[in-house]
């Protein structure tokens, strides 16, 4: 992405976003709600093109192209909320995604995530939380992506169904070589699955580095992690963020 500006409206959401993920890459892009984490995710894949700046996906300009161009070049979303189709089988919203040939087969799905093989007849509005998660990640690797975008993968899960979900993310990318922009409020979780990591206030990257550095940065640990060398020692207690930005 170079210089990009995005706006609902009159409502100016992404301001002058540059980034770029690389080839086999983990990145994260971390940031509270209404930083416009997920219109970025939305303006990378065409559903809010942006009046400014430009989105390259390998040697393709794809600033305006229409979201189905983006599955055939080779991406894939897995949205916030799961978004699986409620009253369709667990079968039947993984074979819904698979078009043409070299595309992921139900039993390699399957292999993944047994638990969908267990409830392949069931319907999706059946699934737990967790189980539904499973099914948005399967239902987008049908399409072979050499993309993924996850847009918050950890929303609404337990700890020990979002340690799985990251287990499995970072399992797609090491085995199966499949690039990932993450999309994440979980910070802790987040940067240790990725190698690089962005961070967004108020439409704007305020700071990038590789995961671990990020890590160790006092104001990621007080303000994303819990932590820190200052007396506030808990991001919850924090009643804006704008009291401290040394990073500005």
């Amino acid at each position: 992405m170079e210089g990009v500006h995005t706006y609902y409206g009159e409502s100016h959401v992404l301001q002058g976003i540059s980034l770029r993920v690389d080839p086999g890459e983990v990145l994260a892009i971390l940031g509270r709600n209404g930083m416009g984490k997920t219109t970025l995710i939305r303006t990378i894949v065409g559903f809010t093109p942006p009046r400014e700046g430009r989105v390259r996906y390998k040697d393709t300009e794809i600033t305006r192209l229409p979201p189905f161009r983006m599955v055939e070049l080779g991406m894939a979303l897995v949205p916030q909320g799961r978004r699986v189709f409620a009253s369709l089988s667990v079968r039947e919203n993984l074979e819904v995604a698979r078009r043409g040939a070299g595309r992921w087969s139900l039993e390699q799905v399957y292999a993944l995530f047994p638990r969908l093989r267990e409830r392949a007849g069931n319907r999706a509005n059946k699934l737990s939380g967790g189980e539904q998660q499973m099914l948005a990640i399967g239902r987008a690797l049908m399409a072979r992506p050499k993309l993924m975008l996850l847009d918050e993968p950890s929303l609404g899960l337990s700890p020990i169904l979002v340690k799985e979900i990251f287990g499995i993310i970072r399992r797609l990318n090491q085995e199966q070589k499949v690039t990932m922009l993450l999309v994440e409020q979980n910070a802790n979780m987040a940067l240790k699955a990725a190698d690089y990591g962005y961070i967004m206030e108020g439409g704007k990257v305020v700071l990038d580095g590789p995961a671990e550095s990020l890590m160790n940065n006092e104001d990621v640990k007080e303000f994303y992690l819990g932590g820190g060398s200052g007396e506030r020692r808990s991001f919850k207690n924090l009643k804006s963020f704008k009291r401290r930005k040394r990073w500005l």
